[in-house]
């Protein structure tokens, strides 16, 4: 490994709002059958609303709309959307009014993420649209904005999963806090793993793994499980996103950009569809349960091991390799309907 470059002053002048406490764990796990030494970034201890990796880019998105004078947030998920539930604490912390829209119909009660929606005062408005329809759930987010803006509530828009390049920044920062852990723990890992599915978290995973490269820190490759149907074929473009991204840096190495061959997504853990579950989730779900003592959920975070435990089964890493699983939370949802495996 070369010379190191420091980068202190890489987010001085960009707009950010304090929602992470600190340095989330980097755990080590089993070995995977395998052979290869797992290791666990806890994402779902970010602390906020009950944890998870949308907080990352939650801490730059409230930020501009706090430097853009926001009144409110407006955003849009599945109805179980972990990205929503945190936009809500986000806006309850920064004293901002929340407004999210959801698939699915109004239930007659409340569980899982949605609980907690309302328990941070968020409003939530319910489409009637199943959990994949992206577009129309978009439309709605639009409409819900134009009204606030005539209510003079003057609303910052987050378009799902805070996938925007401001959203990224999020995990800009999320790659180089883990590339130093992996070099104070002396680890060289063959892969960093995670779930991606309206690619935010996997564009600033290459774009901080960019930098990494560039500056003499440890940057293994990053490797996105696709849950659903939308980035597995390519949209929105990751590599696109994720220099949009690294232009936001003004204080950056220069001469760093993320290439097409940067942008690893497997798709072969998606199943029928997003938010449908599928056996191998189910399995991957027990397996770290039993195993490590951490609660994946169906929809991301067990789709995403069930692809780490599937590529080692393939013989893609074996004994001495060592491989980080990116646990990106969830675990409110677990407590909705059919939100475990059968047991």
């Amino acid at each position: 490994m070369g010379e190191t470059v420091n980068l202190d002053g890489l987010f001085e002048d960009v707009a950010c709002v304090k929602l992470v406490p600190g340095i989330t764990p980097l755990e080590r796990g089993p070995l995977l059958d395998s052979g290869a030494r797992l290791w666990v970034k806890r994402d779902d201890l970010t602390g906020l609303g009950a944890g998870g990796n949308k907080v990352r880019k939650l801490e730059f998105l409230c930020g501009a709309a706090v430097a853009a004078g926001a009144k409110s947030l407006v955003t849009v998920g599945a109805g179980q959307s972990n990205h929503c539930r945190m936009t809500a604490a986000a806006g309850a912390l920064l004293g901002l009014e929340v407004h999210l829209v959801l698939s699915g119909e109004r239930p007659g009660h409340l569980e899982g993420n949605q609980l907690l929606d309302a328990l941070f005062g968020a409003q939530m408005h319910f489409t009637g649209e199943p959990d994949h329809h992206w577009g129309a759930l978009e439309i709605v987010r639009e409409s819900v904005t134009d009204g606030l803006v005539g209510d003079g509530l003057e609303p910052y828009s987050i378009p799902i999963g805070g996938s925007t390049a401001v959203g990224a920044l999020g995990y800009i920062s999320g790659y180089l806090e883990l590339s130093q852990q992996l070099f104070e723990n002396g680890v060289n890992a063959s892969a960093v793993v995670h779930t991606s599915s309206s690619g935010g978290t996997h564009a600033g995973l290459v774009a901080g793994q960019a930098i990494c490269r560039a500056a003499g820190l440890p940057a293994p490759p990053v490797i996105a499980i696709g849950v659903a149907k939308g980035v597995v074929i390519g949209s929105p473009d990751v590599a696109a996103l994720a220099n949009e991204a690294l232009s936001m840096l003004p204080n950056r190495p220069p001469g760093i950009e993320v290439v097409v061959d940067d942008v690893v997504v497997d798709g072969n853990w998606l199943g029928k569809n997003y938010a449908v579950p599928t056996d191998e989730a189910d399995e991957a779900i027990r397996w770290a349960a039993q195993r490590g003592g951490w609660v994946l959920d169906r929809v991301y975070s067990g789709k995403g091991l069930s692809g780490v435990l599937g590529r080692a089964a393939s013989g893609e890493w074996t004994s001495g390799d060592d491989v980080v699983f990116i646990h990106t939370g969830g675990v409110p949802s677990v407590f909705a309907t059919d939100g475990i495996p059968p047991l």
